[in-house]
């Protein structure tokens, strides 16, 4: 009977533990528009962003989200460093923590 109690109670902790989880886990903010006209959504890190979600899009926003050493060296070439680009990744990311990454829509346009 304590054997069957302690399991329980450890079933418990564990449900509890899972939903506390799962109700803070990081969600993706809705897509708004920044200054110079580009959306703009934050995701967590591994997720992308609604207005690059499928196809080609997805691909060049994964790679530049995964592997920053290839993208912020390149300088970018649509003349966006007037906005502030510093670099070929700055089309694609606009921020980002430990979390999350804001992405930005402007090399999907």
């Amino acid at each position: 009977m304590r054997g069957r109690a302690l399991v329980l109670a450890l079933l418990a902790i564990g449900l509890g533990l899972g939903a506390a989880a799962w109700w803070l886990r990081p969600v993706a903010s809705r897509v708004t528009v920044d200054a110079v006209g580009d959306r703009v959504q934050t995701v967590p890190r591994g997720r992308l962003p609604a207005f690059a979600a499928t196809g080609d899009v997805a691909t060049l926003y994964r790679f530049a989200a995964e592997h920053p050493e290839w993208l912020s060296w390149m300088p970018c070439t649509c003349g966006c460093g007037a906005i502030g680009h510093g670099s070929n990744r700055a089309c694609y990311v606009k921020s980002e923590t430990a979390a999350e990454v804001t992405f930005t829509s402007h090399a999907a346009t």
